[in-house]
C-alpha cells in the first residue's frame, strides 16, 4: 500500500509509465513529478507482438504450424500475465516510482507544525515558521484589513446618505415679453427682457414677470410707478423717481 507524505495528491500513472502530482493544502497549486517509463510495459508489448506474429504464421501454414502458433500465443499470454498491470514486477516498479516521485517533489513543500498541512513556498510564512493560514504575512494582512475597513466605511456612508428621489421634469423658460424660449440666464436670449421675479407691492411675495395679480394675496401688480412731480414712469420696486428723485 502506498503512503504519501501528503494526502493531497493525484496518480497520473498508466501501464506505459509512472507520474504523480502533489498539491499544496492551502492554495491547491500542484507539482508534477518526472514521467518514468515502465520497463515491464516494453516487455509486455514485445510479448504481444510475438504472439500475434506466431498466430498469423500458424494460420497461414496450417496443420502443425498452426499448433505451434497456438502454443506460442499461449506462451505470450503467460508473459502478459507476468508483466501486466497487476503483475508483481509492475507493482514493485510502481511503488519505486512513487517513492522517487515523493523524493523529487517533497523539497517544494513545508509542513506547518500548527495545522500539519503541507504547503508550497507561496503559502509559507518564513518569518513565523508557519503556513499563511495559521500566520498571515503582516503586510498582506494589513492590506486586507485596510481594504475591508474601507469597504465598511463606504457601505455605512451610502446607507446614511440622503438620496433625492423626486420626479425630474424638463421645462423651458418662456420669455413673458416675446413668448420665445429665453434660456436659463437673467435676461431673455431673444429680446433681452429681464427674467427676474417681481415683488408684490402688497405682501412682498415673488411674482413671475407678466403676471397682473399676485398669486399669494391677489393684489394687482403695478407695472410702473408714475412720478407725481415729473410724470416719469418708474419700475414698481423703485422708491424714488429715477428722473427727478422725488419720493414715490
Amino acid at each position: 500500500m502506498l503512503h504519501s507524505f501528503t494526502r493531497n495528491y493525484n496518480d497520473l500513472s498508466t501501464e506505459a509509465g509512472f507520474q504523480f502530482e502533489f498539491f499544496c493544502d492551502c492554495c491547491g497549486n500542484g507539482f508534477k513529478s518526472t514521467f518514468v517509463k515502465s520497463s515491464t510495459y516494453g516487455q509486455k508489448a514485445k510479448g504481444e507482438r510475438f504472439g500475434r506474429m506466431a498466430s498469423s504464421l500458424g494460420g497461414f501454414l496450417g496443420g502443425k504450424a498452426s499448433d505451434l502458433g497456438w502454443a506460442l500465443e499461449r506462451g505470450s499470454d503467460v508473459i502478459n500475465s507476468k508483466f501486466g498491470g497487476e503483475s508483481p514486477q509492475w507493482r514493485q516498479e510502481y511503488e519505486r516510482a512513487f517513492d522517487n516521485a515523493q523524493a523529487e517533489v517533497k523539497p517544494e513543500f513545508k509542513k506547518c507544525p500548527a495545522c500539519n498541512k503541507w504547503v508550497c513556498a507561496d503559502c509559507w510564512n518564513e518569518d513565523e515558521g508557519l503556513c499563511t493560514d495559521c500566520a498571515p504575512r503582516e503586510a498582506s494582512y494589513v492590506a486586507q484589513a485596510h481594504s475591508r475597513a474601507m469597504q465598511r466605511n463606504i457601505d455605512e456612508a451610502a446607507e446614511t446618505a440622503t438620496v433625492w428621489k423626486g420626479k425630474i421634469e424638463s421645462q423651458t423658460t418662456v420669455c413673458p415679453s416675446c413668448g420665445k424660449p429665453s434660456g436659463s440666464g437673467k435676461f431673455c436670449n431673444h429680446c433681452g427682457a429681464p427674467l427676474s421675479l417681481n415683488k408684490c407691492p402688497n405682501c412682498g411675495a415673488q411674482v413671475a414677470q407678466g403676471l397682473k395679480f399676485c398669486g399669494e394675496c391677489g393684489s394687482p401688480m403695478a407695472t410702473e410707478k408714475v412720478c407725481p412731480n415729473c410724470g416719469h414712469k418708474n419700475e414698481p420696486t423703485m422708491k424714488f423717481c429715477g428722473e427727478c428723485g422725488t419720493k414715490l
